[in-house]
């Protein structure tokens, strides 16, 4: 069997392999779609076989072949997205836009501003911020004479706007793409170009009235966009340098320390250890140590055995830190999030540029036997950032800061993988049907109005579409209502007007029909 008998056979098989999709009771539009993809893909191959092993009788039919085989439409390419990203089709979109939507609303109730930045930056504005994830930033050619990076999250380019233009205290929440050259995980959410949403306080304030306001945000957008129970778990990074000071941790190792602590929601302790022993060049005594206070967690009465902890209790930093964080719990208890939220020492966040309360939110699923929750994923992060500002001010001015970000890619896996049933994708209110033909300027002229009434509408674009197929369109893509015009109700001055779910029709006079559907809307809106 020659390689073009192959390819025909294959064309057949996958032929049927569509037609059998298409003919199912239930159609799944997404399968379809890929399956005459991979069919066209196959027709695409037998017409550049065909094409090599046509024998032109001359030169310029040689030259034509080869400009034909060129051609970028004849080319045999595998399409596919780049690896860590995808394409998002309507109903994911739809999706998308409502959390977002959401998030936004949360973010304006607290006074919060917008700002936008550059979607690449200086690759030296970038380095040296984020720790051991700074081989992750995607470096892009030197562009005419100056070395960029695309941005690794929103907090740097944040810091570098405020220092840059002398910006002394802004609240300010900002929705953009950032990029990761990062093991991708599609299923959980985590991908190479992903959605930060972002909100931070800059400016000089009293201590930790900022910061619970951030863990009072990601409180109520995790209860607004509605994944399930959650918990915020709070920590500080000067209590975790003095806990690693007590327990003998060189202070030029403190971060990497760090590094390896922040894997404990994802790594067994048991494996912690042996990264900061066998890796990290830690002493055994030292890490055991640590062991010891990384698996507790509370709230304020957590608190006050640190503070009586005999090591802890002789290093300043963990006495600012533990203040820090009976003040928070405090602020947490009036916002009524207190039993949202956990000072939990395991967490340790491994970015460089953190100083003081750091947070973070993980979904929860089943309980332990234990009573302990099982966590599911993490969905927010934050903290404290005050000498990140300085590193870009020209006078080297510092403008404390504190923030939180939002990981609305999991958000959205979330509630992709729980959503049933076909999702609304367009948000039109009514669809302008004519019931006879010759009617089409007429209803250019209704829909007109109902534009420049300010009514989200649409229509057919057949001069004389069957009525079966237009009330069929306004059913498959929920469109409330419909507007039929018909020639002897014309002639009376009036217009249909049906709804579309019970299918009741109604006439309605030509110079009332706006008012009349904006007053069922105004009701279907409030019901």
């Amino acid at each position: 069997m020659t390689a073009k008998d192959t390819l025909e056979a294959a064309i057949t098989a996958q032929g049927d392999v569509v037609r059998k999709l298409k003919s199912a009771a239930t159609k799944d539009k997404a399968k379809i779609n890929e399956e005459v993809q991979k069919l066209l893909a196959l027709k695409e191959q037998l017409k550049q076989l065909s094409v090599e092993d046509a024998e032109p009788a001359t030169e310029g039919a040689t030259a034509a072949a080869a400009a034909v085989a060129a051609t970028p439409g004849n080319r045999n390419l595998s399409l596919k997205t780049a690896k860590g990203t995808r394409d998002y089709g309507p109903e994911a979109m739809a999706l998308r836009l409502r959390v977002l939507d959401q998030v936004v609303s949360v973010f304006r109730k607290h006074g919060a501003e917008t700002i936008d930045t550059p979607v690449f930056e200086l690759k030296e504005v970038l380095t040296g911020k984020y720790g051991e994830d700074s081989k992750l930033i995607y470096d892009l050619k030197d562009q005419g004479g100056e070395i960029l990076a695309l941005r690794y999250d929103l907090t740097v380019p944040f810091a570098r706007y405020v220092g840059m233009g002398n910006v002394f205290n802004i609240k300010r929440y900002h929705i953009a793409k950032v990029y990761r050259r990062d093991n991708p995980q599609i299923t959980r959410g985590r991908y190479r170009e992903f959605y930060q949403c972002d909100f931070d306080i800059a400016g000089t304030y009293d201590p930790m009235l900022p910061d619970a306001e951030c863990v009072k945000v990601v409180c109520e957008i995790l209860t607004t966009v509605g994944v399930g129970p959650f918990v915020v778990k709070l920590n500080h990074r000067k209590l975790l340098d003095g806990m690693f000071e007590a327990c003998g941790v060189p202070a030029d190792k403190f971060r990497t320390a760090c590094s390896s602590v922040d894997k404990l929601d994802k790594t067994p302790w048991e494996e912690v250890r042996r990264e900061m022993i066998e890796e990290k060049g830690l002493a055994e005594a030292t890490v055991d140590r640590i062991g010891e206070y990384v698996t507790l967690h509370g709230g304020p009465e957590l608190v006050d055995r640190l503070a009586a902890d005999e090591q802890l209790s002789r290093i300043p930093s963990a006495l600012e830190g533990l203040a820090d964080m009976r003040l928070l719990l405090e602020y947490c208890a009036i916002f009524r999030v207190a039993d949202r939220v956990s000072f939990d020492l395991s967490l340790a966040r491994g970015l460089d540029y953190y100083t003081g309360v750091i947070y973070e939110a993980v979904l929860l699923g089943d309980s332990k036997p234990d009573g302990d929750e099982i966590t599911v994923g993490s969905v927010a992060g934050g903290g404290r950032y005050d000498n990140l500002v300085g590193m870009f001010n020209p006078k080297r001015k510092q403008v404390p800061c504190v923030g939180v970000s939002i990981g609305v890619e999991r958000l959205f896996s979330i509630l992709e993988a729980r959503t049933t049933g076909k999702t609304r994708t367009n948000e039109t209110e009514v669809y302008v049907a004519s019931a006879h033909k010759g009617l089409h300027l007429k209803r250019l002229e209704i829909l007109n109005q109902l534009w420049e009434a300010g009514v989200k509408a649409e229509h057919s674009y057949k001069l004389n579409p069957k009525l079966l197929a237009q009330l069929q369109h306004c059913e498959e893509y929920q469109i409330p209502y419909a507007i039929i015009l018909g020639d002897g109700e014309l002639a009376r001055g009036v217009v249909k007007l049906r709804e579309i779910a019970t299918r009741k029709e109604e006439e309605v006079a030509l110079d009332t029909f706006i008012d009349e559907l904006r007053r069922r809307l105004s009701v279907s809106a409030t019901v």
